[in-house]
């Protein structure tokens, strides 16, 4: 009788733990364009819904449930372009930045540390997570560095050519001023993804570019290039009766 009693109670725990409400308890997290820096996490925007289905292989997401969940709007740019015949929304990347509020508050808050006009690059102790060398920063091949994109004053903010301060949502005003070609595709759809609506005039998600590249290491090893790759996914399955993707081309004759 005990051990039908503790086989019952194993049953009982395989069933549970199987579940579809113990299911539900467990944290779905993936990437929506670069692993560690874009990671949304499973949620339910209408019964039945998902905001998104995540890869169970390489960790991205395969589809938006609803493209603009979380979003809000790119704002007025200066220069006309492809956002300005519609809606144009972004997923404001400075609340996933942990760090950022410290940034121009507890630390760079104008009297800690001691600020230095000196433009040269220099080695930086505390940074050494963020950037292994500070004076050797690869990007521009070693031509600029950090107080060439973090505003000097303001930490917690990029900066333009004038000195203005940038919001870490628009990345793009300050990656344009040397990215000029880049930043035209961009604007013109060429470059970078969107989501939404396929009327000119519709809504859509743009991503920006700090969603894709990582600034601080954008030779990405022995690749040499800006961009992670990414693992690709399996091809899907072909359907019953087919062996063979002949299907999908165009014959010489129709």
């Amino acid at each position: 009788m005990a051990f039908m009693k503790m086989n019952q109670l194993v049953l009982f725990g395989v069933l549970a733990a199987s579940s579809p409400l113990a299911f539900a308890e467990e944290e779905t997290v993936c990437f929506e364009s670069r692993e560690g820096s874009s990671e949304v996490k499973k949620t339910e925007i209408a019964e039945g819904l998902p905001n998104v289905k995540c890869s169970p292989r390489a960790g991205g997401v395969l589809w938006w449930g609803d493209p603009f969940d979380g979003t809000e709007p790119m704002g007025e740019m200066k220069i006309e372009a492809d956002y300005s015949k519609g809606e144009a929304v972004v997923k404001p990347r400075a609340p996933q930045l942990g760090f950022l509020p410290v940034c121009g508050v507890a630390c760079h808050n104008g009297t800690f540390p001691v600020k230095n006009d000196d433009p040269n690059p220099r080695k930086l102790v505390m940074h050494g997570d963020v950037v292994p060398d500070a004076s050797d920063l690869q990007h521009g091949r070693g031509g600029i560095w950090c107080l060439d994109c973090h505003h000097s004053d303001t930490r917690n903010k990029l900066v333009d050519n004038f000195g203005n301060e940038v919001s870490f949502d628009e990345p793009q005003k300050l990656c344009g001023k040397c990215h000029g070609p880049i930043y035209r595709d961009w604007r013109d759809g060429i470059h970078g993804k969107r989501i939404g609506e396929w009327a000119s005039t519709g809504k859509k998600r743009w991503w920006v570019c700090t969603e894709c590249h990582n600034p601080h290491d954008v030779q990405q090893g022995a690749r040499n290039s800006g961009y992670a790759q990414l693992r690709p996914e399996r091809a899907p399955i072909l359907p019953k009766g087919i062996y063979n993707k002949d299907h999908e081309g165009h014959q010489a004759a129709h």
